[in-house]
């Protein structure tokens, strides 16, 4: 068996003499000189361990019973408190779009205008996911979700005050309403990312079921309350309501008491924080196949929700009430089904509910394009509601699995803007098709192909339910620099001599060590092979920078460490790998 060296672990810039054993992966191997540096590479790494005890944290004391209750998370206080704030957002999230839809229509006529209530209220979802991913995984996320919070509540003010002072144009109105979906963008991946720091493991199945629980719930309270006040009091008194309830949530969320533990290497660039959140989904295996089921999934069950209105006016003696009364169904569905989710995953694999979930959906969507009243359509929107939130929950959970910590904001971003942009698209494509045929081919078209769909991504895009261990490793040990270099990018070049006959089996792990180094964030990735030696390979790692590189050590996982001991069992010699940095000037 080789020596075990660091492949990423040396004390100079210049190309050393000779392989260096980097402490805590060669026994007996010397600390560094510099003892700053060692201490502020300990600091970094803890932080991101101080976040995976507390996802750990509290574990043990769960009895199996408790950790099965889909009310288990609610008995921690802070996840309690939070999450009846998300219900609180939820709520006033519903009461805004229906408040600004019918104030659009009392301001003009025109179809293009109202229609584009809903476009503002959407689109910076879409448009700024991904930079609002990147500053909560930069940020301190709970003064970060604070201010998310007071935002919409200052955007509700402004609201008020325009509608009593007589001054509300429909061009301001889509200003308003676009600048409410700024603060609704910027709340969701921070929410999102927070969700695991407060509950175990085992409780996080059971909490991402309660957020949908809340979104469910204010879907049917949010457009009821809107409803009442509007016709009692007036638009204005929405967005009062709404103002006051988003202060009073940012107010509850100061009583948490997070503790921000800032990185000694400084924050993150944003555009540099952007690129490795794409760069980590991306080369991510398990990120891309759920990503591709949950597109699937919104692209074709959308179709139910987008052309519900038109189905509920074709049934008979349907109007606006027979609206409501199917979207209130949905939802109460939705909710049902969340407290049997923790023993439906007992019973079943996530792939499996996957598929389950989205034959259900269509199932539903089939009886609803034939439905003829009430009776025969509201036991089918419960069905849809609950096969919409086991799905929706079981990938949201595979996404969750597959994020470590610190880019778990940036990858839920990317998540949520699969499901908003695929939302969009399905209900322009079927849409289109209710266009060229009618509503009940558009659904039915929807319907079949969707569950066809699932199969073939499911089976071109295997998950294969590999869950990486991606609890924080301190085996990479940060290197220390005598004189730290300045800008440019530094290149890492680690020599491996293989026995030729094994260098098929090599070449294959490499492929998962480039996938590793991309996912850590490094700009590029080579493996050369030298011809005048065949035995002799050059693993080449480009960083963006010193202090780009020295942020990858904090981010090796136990499955770096377990991929670096399969590739040292392919390296012969006495001799570690030798391990080399340069600068490029």
């Amino acid at each position: 068996m080789p020596p075990s060296p660091s492949h990423e672990s040396t004390r100079s810039v210049a190309p050393p003499p000779s392989p260096d054993s980097s402490p805590g992966l060669t026994p007996g191997a010397p600390p560094p000189p510099d003892a700053a540096a060692a201490d502020r590479a300990a600091r970094a790494q803890g932080t991101e361990e101080s976040v995976a005890a507390q996802l750990g944290g509290g574990t043990a004391a769960l009895n199996p019973a408790a950790s099965l209750s889909p009310f288990a998370p609610l008995s921690v206080p802070v996840f309690r408190m939070l999450w009846l704030t998300w219900v609180a957002a939820n709520t006033c999230m519903w009461m805004n779009d229906v408040a600004a839809a019918w104030l659009m229509t009392t301001l003009t006529t025109s179809p293009v205008l109202v229609a584009l209530v809903q476009t503002a209220s959407t689109l910076p979802v879409f448009l700024l996911g991904l930079p609002s991913g990147a500053l909560a995984d930069i940020l301190d996320r709970r003064r970060y979700f604070i201010a998310t919070q007071f935002w919409v509540a200052a955007v509700a003010l402004v609201l008020c005050v325009a509608i009593l002072a007589g001054g509300m144009t429909a061009p301001l109105l889509l200003a308003l309403t676009f600048a409410n979906g700024i603060g609704l963008a910027m709340r969701w991946p921070v929410f999102a990312a927070i969700v695991p720091e407060l509950v175990s493991r085992q409780q996080l199945p059971a909490a991402l079921a309660l957020n949908g629980v809340a979104m469910n719930a204010s879907r049917i309270i949010g457009p009821l309350l809107a409803g009442a006040i509007i016709a009692s009091a007036g638009s204005a008194w929405v967005f009062v309501l709404n103002a006051a309830l988003s202060i009073l949530s940012g107010l509850v969320i100061m009583r948490w008491k997070r503790v921000h533990t800032p990185s000694p290497l400084g924050r993150e660039r944003l555009a540099s924080a952007m690129r490795v959140g794409v760069q980590f989904v991306r080369q991510s295996p398990r990120m891309r196949a759920v990503l591709w089921r949950i597109s699937i999934f919104f692209l074709h069950a959308t179709a139910l929700l987008a052309l519900l209105p038109l189905l509920a006016k074709g049934l008979e003696g349907g109007g606006a009430g027979t609206f409501t009364l199917l979207l209130a169904s949905m939802g109460a569905g939705a909710i049902t089904a969340a407290m049997f989710l923790p023993r439906l995953r007992q019973a079943m694999a996530r792939d499996v509910l996957v598929i389950r979930g989205t034959a259900l959906q269509a199932a539903a969507t089939g009886v609803m394009a034939v439905a003829p009243n009430v009776y025969v359509a509201v036991p089918a929107m419960v069905v849809a509601g609950m096969a919409w939130i086991t799905t929706a929950n079981s990938l949201s959970v595979s996404a969750q699995l597959a994020l470590p910590n610190w880019v778990r904001a940036r990858g839920m971003s990317i998540y949520q803007m699969a499901i908003m942009g695929s939302t969009a698209l399905g209900a322009a494509v079927w849409g289109q098709v209710a266009t060229w045929s009618d509503v009940h081919v558009s659904l039915g078209i929807a319907a079949i192909t969707g569950v066809l769909a699932m199969l073939l991504v499911q089976r071109l895009v295997a998950d294969r339910s590999m869950e990486e261990d991606l609890s924080p490793s301190r085996a990479f040990k940060a290197p220390v620099a005598e004189v730290p270099p300045g800008a440019g990018h530094v290149v890492v070049t680690i020599e491996y001599f293989i026995d030729p006959d094994r260098a098929t089996e090599f070449r294959a792990v490499m492929q998962e060590s480039r996938r590793s180094r991309l996912r850590q964030g490094a700009l590029g990735w080579q493996l050369l092979h030298d011809i005048s030696q065949p035995a002799r390979y050059v693993e080449r790692i480009e960083d963006e920078s010193w202090t780009e590189h020295l942020r990858r050590f904090d981010r090796v996982t136990a499955s770096d460490v377990a991929l670096r001991d399969r590739k040292l069992a392919f390296h012969v010699g006495d001799a570690p790998p030798r391990v080399t940095r340069w600068t490029v000037e």
